[in-house]
């Protein structure tokens, strides 16, 4: 939900932008996906406006690389189909508050280099 929070600000480098915003509160293999997911989403719309759909595959080898893509084809993408199933925000509130609330930078939260399995 948070991943596009620099949208409006930073329209060029939005992922990087919410990366920043997020990596005090939480792991590692969240921010980095956020941080990269405009690299890995290019593959989808590219074509259509120059860009380079195989940008993604710099990242290749990384510890994250199949997350964000697993990210951006299960959600990120399919959040552009109108007809996509959505939750009211308030669903998300409690959770959104959770997160900033944590105590920033929190080895226990970061866990550098952990990964866990993505699940809906």
């Amino acid at each position: 939900m948070l991943h596009d929070i620099g949208d409006i600000f930073a329209p060029y480098n939005h992922d990087e932008y919410a990366a920043s915003i997020l990596r005090p509160f939480v792991r590692e293999q969240c921010s980095w996906v956020v941080e990269k997911h405009g690299d890995f989403q290019i593959v989808y719309y590219g074509q259509h406006v120059g860009g380079n759909q195989n940008k993604r595959e710099k990242h290749r080898g990384h510890t994250f690389f199949d997350d964000c893509a697993t990210f951006c084809e299960r959600w990120d993408q399919s959040s552009f189909d109108p007809d996509c199933d959505t939750l009211p925000v308030s669903h998300f509130e409690a959770r959104v508050h959770e997160i900033f609330a944590r105590t920033p930078y929190d080895p226990a939260v970061l866990r550098p280099g952990a990964q866990e399995k993505l699940v809906n």
